[in-house]
């Protein structure tokens, strides 16, 4: 097998071109002045991803909780200075004390499943997109990433509206972070998640599925099959969730479908 190198232009020699690599910067975000959290995340579309994260993590119930937002720094190290309502940072702060660990012990194993596995609130149960939206969506999501498509790296999150078009995409190394930039725009937009559906490139893992029924995203496409354990969160609060493969029709896992093998996506 032959290697391609790469190989960085010197003053004496000619730049052959290289390889375009995806950015990272770490984002540290905190609340009020506490510190929250550290996040290595693809340097753009930051305020989405900001709101999103506040938002799909339980931090802040709505936007209305967040009363101000900055963001310091450049290149591989940024802060994101939020302020939030006097109710939301006792939340926040509730949080962390319950999440303290003990020397030696790590995370108490009792709260610690309890933000492993949160208890939700159900959506409303919403049909299935139409079929026709599916049409050429692989090809079409494809297009939409335009840095994926320079670097090969980045995970995409996309809304498709409810007229089957792609109306919003963001990329990040993170698919949480993908996921939580889009939660993100669709807020500051104004967009109602639940007249289109959302499409995750990546495999759909079950901290997705909390973060879309925490949004009120009411139907959730992956490119990768899900889990077991996915499958049975998203039927226990009515989140439509597909499975868009390579070559066959949407296979709807959620909700339950009358028979166990592969069907259609159906109005």
């Amino acid at each position: 097998m032959q290697y391609a190198t790469l190989n960085a232009p010197s003053a004496n020699a000619p730049d052959l071109g290289a390889a375009p690599l995806a950015d990272e910067c770490a984002l540290a975000i905190s609340y009020n002045g506490l510190n929250q959290a550290v996040m290595m995340v693809t340097p753009l579309d930051l305020e989405d991803f900001v709101i999103g994260f506040s938002l799909s993590a339980g931090l802040i119930e709505r936007i209305d909780d967040l009363r101000d937002l900055r963001l310091r720094g450049d290149g591989s190290a940024q802060h994101a200075e939020v302020q939030v309502s006097p109710r939301a940072f006792w939340h926040i702060k509730q949080q962390r004390r319950q999440l303290a660990g003990h020397s030696g012990c790590g995370l108490c194993g009792v709260q610690a499943l309890e933000q492993a596995l949160p208890q939700l609130a159900p959506l409303s149960p919403i049909d299935l997109p139409p079929e026709g939206h599916f049409h050429d969506l692989r090809q079409r999501i494809s297009n939409a990433q335009l840095l994926a498509r320079d670097s090969g790296a980045l995970h995409a999150a996309l809304y498709v509206d409810g007229n089957g078009e792609i109306a919003l995409c963001r990329e990040d190394i993170g698919r949480h972070n993908a996921l939580d930039k889009l939660i993100g725009a669709l807020t500051l937009q104004r967009r109602t998640p639940s007249e289109g559906f959302v499409v995750v490139t990546s495999r759909c893992s079950l901290e997705l599925i909390h973060k879309a029924v925490r949004a009120g995203i009411g139907t959730l496409v992956s490119l990768s099959a899900p889990t077991h354990l996915t499958v049975e969160w998203a039927r226990r609060h009515h989140l439509n969730l597909i499975h868009l493969p390579h070559r066959s029709a949407p296979r709807v896992y959620s909700p339950a479908p009358a028979l166990p093998e592969q069907i259609g996506c159906h109005p």
